[in-house]
């Protein structure tokens, strides 16, 4: 072969390579970027009878229901150290003396859990909770947190709302 039209074939072959890769490029630069997955807080989890619930598989809100500025971050970062899982936080127009769990379910493994750690004045009110997870209310009168449980055995099957795993 004359070592002109080897060449022209070798120009033409990378020119065509070229345009293949310009034109992938350009399809993969303008193709939209995939959308964002929000992880949901909690998801239910079931709990068979007597399994035992730890402050890791419990998601909890906190909501402030005094006039004391900030004390909902404050009870929710002492239960985070303690080991729950950050669920929502807020305001309610309710009041509350010192403490309450908001829940439908008092029985639940996560919410008697819960309320081994916010100490003996803790009032478990049946009402639908604000918020995911167990809906801890503070007042005015809250202080801190007391030892309590390291966990609770479910007393029959139940459903907490736990953090997603992965």
């Amino acid at each position: 072969m004359v070592e002109g039209a080897r060449s022209a074939i070798t120009i033409s072959a990378l020119g065509l390579l070229l345009a293949l890769a310009a034109a992938w490029g350009w399809s993969a630069a303008t193709k939209p970027l995939p959308a964002k997955v929000d992880t949901p807080i909690c998801v239910d989890h079931g709990v068979a009878a007597g399994t035992k619930v730890f402050p890791q598989d419990v998601t909890v809100s906190v909501f402030n229901a005094g006039t004391r500025e900030g004390l909902a971050g404050r009870t929710m970062q002492l239960l985070t150290d303690d080991g729950f899982a950050e669920g929502t936080m807020g305001n309610v127009s309710a009041r509350v003396g010192v403490v309450q769990i908001w829940t439908l379910e008092p029985d639940n493994p996560a919410v008697r859990l819960v309320a081994s750690r916010l100490g003996p004045g803790v009032e478990i009110e049946r009402r639908d909770p604000p918020g995911v997870g167990v809906a801890v209310v503070v007042g005015d009168g809250f202080r801190d947190l007391v030892e309590g449980r390291r966990s609770t055995a479910a007393d029959s099957d139940a459903t907490i709302c736990s953090p997603p795993v992965g």
